[in-house]
C-alpha cells in the first residue's frame, strides 16, 4: 500500500499547532521583551518606534501607542543621536554598541541613560534599543564626591578659624591699649575702625566654628512643625507677593534630631530661595518618604525626603558644583556660610544635602535617615 502523499488535506499541510507556533515566533520573541526591568525600543530603517515594551513606557513616560510608528528620536531634544545609531546600523558600521546618552526631553527633566544598541538582521525592525537608567550610580558618585569634600572642608575651616581667631584677640586688645593713649579724638578714629573690623571678623570666625562648638539637642520633633515655622517667618518677612505652597505628606512619622539645627537647615535654604526669586514667586516645600535609599553608603530602610523646589533664575553654574563649600555665594553681600552650616547639620544628623539646579527651577533636597 502506497505512502499517503501531502495533499491539501492531510496533516502537514493543515494550518496545525506547529505552524501556528512558527508564525508566531518573531511576535513572541519581542513580546517576551515585556519582562525585561530594563526599556527595549526596536525601530526600522526609518527610525519608526516598532515595539516600545513597558519598562521603556515607564522610563520615557509615554505609551507604546503614542510612540509606535513614529520617529523615535523627534522625542528628544538631541535625538540626533538616535538618528546617528539608526544610520550606522543600516549601513552595518557595528553589530552591537555600547555607550552613555543623555537624552533631553523638552519640558521634562533629561535622563542619563546607559544604552546598547543591537542592529538586527530581521522583518521586524533594524535596531533593537536597550536603555538603563544610570541616574542611582551617579548619585552615589556624586554624593560620595560631596561628601569627602564637605568633610576635607570642615577640617580646613575650622583649622584656619582657630588660626585666625588667636592673632585676632591679640590684635583687637592691641588696638584697644592704643586708643587709651593716643591724645587726639581724630586718631582714635582708626583704631575704632581697626576694633570694629577685628569684632567682624570674630563674628565671621564664630559662625565658621558653629557646627562644631554646640551639642546637639536630640529629642523626638515632627518635620512639618519646622517647616510651617519656617515658611511663617519667611512669609513675614517677604510679605504677600511671595507664596511658599505646601505639599506633605501628613503619614510622615516623628524624627529623633535637633529641632533648632533643623530649623537652621531648612531656613537657609528657603531664605535663599525667596532672595533668588527677589521676594516675589513660588516656592514649593514638599516633603515624602524615601525607601531603600542609600545615604554616605550606608543603606536605610526608610529616609525622610524633604524638597524646597523655586523657580527662581537658578545657580550660576561657575559656582553650581560648590554651593556647599565655605565662602561660597553667588549673591552680592552674601556669607557664603549658609549651606555650609545647613550640610554640616544635616550630616550630622546621618544625611545629605543635594540640588539640582537649571535656569527656571533649583531643587534642595534633604535626605534624612530614619531606619
Amino acid at each position: 500500500m502506497p505512502a499517503p502523499s501531502p495533499a491539501d488535506g492531510s496533516p502537514l499541510n493543515r494550518p496545525g499547532k506547529i505552524g501556528r507556533e512558527r508564525r508566531k515566533r518573531p511576535e513572541s520573541l519581542l513580546a517576551g521583551l515585556d519582562l525585561l526591568a530594563s526599556g527595549v525600543v526596536v525601530l526600522d530603517a526609518e527610525g519608526r518606534a516598532v515595539f516600545i515594551n513597558q519598562s521603556a513606557e515607564q522610563l520615557f513616560e509615554l505609551s507604546s501607542r503614542t510612540l509606535q510608528g513614529h520617529p523615535f528620536a523627534r522625542m528628544f531634544a538631541n535625538g540626533m543621536v538616535i538618528d546617528a545609531l539608526v544610520e550606522e546600523a543600516c549601513n552595518n558600521a557595528f553589530g552591537q554598541k555600547h555607550q552613555e546618552l543623555l537624552l533631553e526631553r523638552p519640558g521634562r527633566d533629561a535622563l542619563m541613560l546607559s544604552s546598547i544598541a543591537v542592529v538586527l538582521d530581521s522583518p521586524l525592525g533594524s535596531l533593537l534599543l536597550e536603555f538603563r537608567p544610570i541616574e542611582h550610580r551617579m548619585r552615589h558618585e556624586r554624593e560620595s564626591k560631596l561628601l569627602d569634600s564637605a568633610q576635607a572642608n570642615r577640617e580646613l575651616v575650622r583649622n584656619l578659624a582657630h588660626e585666625i581667631k588667636n592673632p585676632l584677640g591679640g590684635l583687637r586688645g592691641a588696638a584697644q591699649l592704643l586708643e587709651s593713649e593716643l591724645p587726639s579724638p581724630f586718631l582714635r578714629e582708626y583704631t575704632q575702625v581697626i576694633i570694629k573690623e577685628a569684632d567682624r571678623l570674630q563674628a565671621l570666625v564664630d559662625r565658621l566654628l558653629a557646627p562644631h562648638r554646640h551639642a546637639r539637642v536630640v529629642a523626638p520633633m515632627n518635620i512639618h512643625e519646622v517647616f510651617e515655622r519656617v515658611r511663617s517667618v519667611v512669609l513675614a518677612e517677604y510679605g504677600p507677593n511671595l507664596i511658599i505652597d505646601r505639599d506633605y505628606d501628613a503619614s510622615l512619622p516623628d524624627f529623633l534630631g535637633d529641632k533648632e539645627q533643623m530649623i537652621q537647615v531648612v531656613m537657609n535654604i528657603v531664605r535663599n530661595a525667596a532672595q533668588a526669586l527677589d521676594g516675589a514667586g513660588r516656592i514649593v516645600l514638599r516633603t515624602r518618604i524615601a525607601r531603600q535609599i542609600t545615604i554616605g553608603q550606608r543603606r536605610h530602610r526608610l529616609a525622610l525626603d524633604l524638597h524646597v523646589i523655586d523657580h527662581g533664575p537658578g545657580i550660576p553654574e561657575s559656582i553650581r558644583d560648590r554651593i556647599f563649600f565655605p565662602l561660597v555665594t553667588g549673591r552680592e553681600g552674601g556669607s557664603g556660610l549658609g549651606l555650609s552650616l545647613a550640610q554640616s547639620f544635616v550630616q550630622q544628623h546621618g544625611g545629605v544635602i543635594e540640588c539640582e539646579s537649571r535656569p527656571g527651577r533649583t531643587e534642595f533636597r534633604i535626605l534624612l535617615p530614619l531606619v
